[in-house]
């Protein structure tokens, strides 16, 4: 079974965010690069959802609605929803994650 996958607007702002930050300092080609992989990766949830692991900062507080993949150095998180993913947040996984989760999952 192949499952949907939609991006929020706030991960499609994160992946433009992403593209203009690497693009500004390593290059459109590098840019591109990046983004070419982090797509490569949606096509991966959309046949194995499951795949992904429980975000550490939420799993201390005992949720576990929302998985996350890596595509070194970003975090994707996600959220399935009966045969939808629902990719939520690309971040660098050297950012403070633990707020920036809270303010985008947990407060909306």
């Amino acid at each position: 079974m192949t499952f949907q996958v939609q991006l929020t607007k706030d991960a499609a702002r994160d992946l433009k965010e992403i593209w203009d930050y690497i693009s500004h300092h390593d290059g459109p080609a590098r840019a591109s690069q990046v983004v070419d992989r982090i797509e490569t990766a949606f096509q991966r949830l959309s046949e194995y959802p499951q795949r992904g692991s429980y975000p550490k900062e939420l799993l201390d507080i005992g949720v576990r609605d929302y998985r996350e993949i890596l595509v070194k150095p970003h975090r994707i998180i996600y959220r399935v929803i009966g045969h939808t993913v629902y990719v939520l947040i690309m971040a660098d996984g050297r950012r403070d994650m633990q707020t920036l989760l809270q303010r985008r999952l947990l407060q909306a």
